[in-house]
């Protein structure tokens, strides 16, 4: 029996798929799947071998019924326009109760189990009539779900800054934590508005070459220390991490770029910047790091 990694739903969601039979399916495939929630329209996206189950994080389970046809195509077109016709129900019922909540969208599964409702609340919302009327409107199950500003972006969102399309709309299955810790270490500049995605949250490819660049500062002397090279003793006072330089201050106070490999010698037992350092207007590396690295900008 052969199983799938699929998307499905209109969150993306990863499942592990088994098909029920010998068919077999190729990577782009639409196909009608049997989820937890019901019949939805899923994509596969490759073969479940050992590998790639081994890089899923507790996947979703359910079964292939079939590719999808003329027929199916047809049923979620129609589906499509009667979600756009629940949106405006919703939305004239939200401001008729004078609920504290605002509507992002409307999904409505292709089996007619349910219809999910996401919205965005700073507070706990009481939907219990608002469920009730929708229910009845809609004569089938209503559930109502609240999201957070990163997955309005993956519902709503089009193209990043990049020009390309949005990263959690696409490839990401999960949210990666970002800090600003991130933007730092790339040199990346902190003005909110330029390394905040669409979300208003950090830009969650800051955190794709974060390792990289973690693995080659450790290569590094560390700011602050001094250093023995072929002209003399000098203190480290920044680190070009990519281009395996470091900006150090020589004896004589003049500045200048050197290769990491013309240290000879790192002096640990230096620390970090004296105090009359700080007098010159350099910070040591707790107060450069004063800001909260967790702290997330909103524009």
């Amino acid at each position: 029996m052969a199983k799938y990694v699929v998307r499905s739903g209109i969150m993306r969601a990863l499942g592990v798929f088994s098909t029920g039979r010998d068919d077999t399916y190729g990577r782009g495939q639409q196909v009608i799947v049997r989820t937890d929630r019901g019949l939805e329209v899923g994509e596969v996206l490759t073969e479940a071998t050992e590998h790639v189950l081994g890089s899923m994080n507790n996947p979703g389970y359910g079964q292939i019924l079939r590719s999808m046809s003329a027929d199916d195509l047809r049923d979620q077109a129609r589906l499509h326009a009667e979600e756009a016709r629940e949106f405006e129900v919703c939305e004239r019922l939200v401001a008729q109760e004078k609920l504290d909540m605002r509507l992002v969208d409307v999904e409505h599964l292709f089996g007619g189990e349910r219809v999910v409702v996401f919205y965005l609340s700073e507070n706990r919302v009481d939907f219990r009539e608002l469920v009730r009327q929708l229910a009845a409107e809609f004569q089938t199950r209503v559930e109502m779900r609240q999201i957070g500003v990163r997955d309005e972006a993956k519902l709503l969102a089009d193209y990043g800054d990049c020009g390309k399309p949005v990263c959690c709309n696409t490839h990401l299955s999960e949210m990666p934590p970002v800090s600003m810790k991130m933007a730092k270490i790339q040199k990346a500049t902190l003005d909110p508005t330029k390394i905040s995605g669409r979300c208003g949250r950090l830009k969650c490819c800051l955190r794709y070459e974060y390792d990289t660049y973690e693995a080659m500062q450790k290569e590094l002397p560390p700011v602050g220390v001094d250093v023995i090279t072929g002209q003399g003793r000098a203190r480290v006072l920044a680190q070009e991490i990519l281009a395996g330089q470091l900006l150090v201050e020589t004896e004589d106070r003049r500045r200048v770029l050197i290769d990491a490999a013309e240290v000879l010698t790192v002096l640990r037992g230096s620390g970090g910047r004296s105090g009359d350092d700080k007098s010159r207007g350099g910070k040591s590396r707790r107060d450069d790091n004063s800001q909260r690295d967790d702290e997330e900008p909103s524009v």
